[in-house]
């Protein structure tokens, strides 16, 4: 994503083009058509600069490092199976808790409650070793003000 962030005026401009879902002050998302087309007209030729700007988009205002990164991040995407669909809606890297049978959720229950017990233990281990430190300070220094006062 690019340091530089967008004026008022530009995201304006940038929400008129038909090519963009989305503008922030720091980074648009492109339709999938336009990530389409733009791969279709870089493989006949075209520079990535030149694509945008055919697609009504100020190459000024979006930068040319914004340009490099969108074109290396959809080449690299069109060698994926989904392609350049945008994935990251689906990507939560979690499985759907709504659709869980009965011994699904049992067994996810489960696993919670062995964590759970794991890091209690856990806790009461490193709660005992904290007191053992305190008690070993505290007998250290005991010591040291012993031997100073002699």
């Amino acid at each position: 994503m690019s340091e530089i962030l967008f004026k008022v005026y530009e995201i304006e401009q940038l929400k008129a083009n038909p090519y963009v879902k989305h503008v922030s002050e720091k980074a648009i998302t492109y339709t999938d058509a336009f990530k389409t087309r733009f791969l279709d007209e870089y493989h006949a030729g075209k520079s990535p600069s030149q694509v945008f700007r055919e697609s009504g988009f100020d190459v000024r205002t979006l930068g040319e490092q914004r340009i490099k990164s969108a074109s290396n991040r959809w080449r690299e995407a069109e060698m994926r199976t989904e392609g350049t669909k945008d994935i990251r809606k689906g990507n939560t890297g979690r499985k759907p808790t709504k659709h869980l049978s009965d011994a699904e959720l049992i067994a996810k229950m489960k696993i919670e409650i062995e964590t759970l017990k794991q890091e209690r233990e856990f806790l009461l281990e490193l709660r005992k070793l904290e007191r053992q430190v305190k008690r070993q300070d505290a007998a250290q220094s005991k010591k040291s003000s012993k031997s100073s006062g002699e």
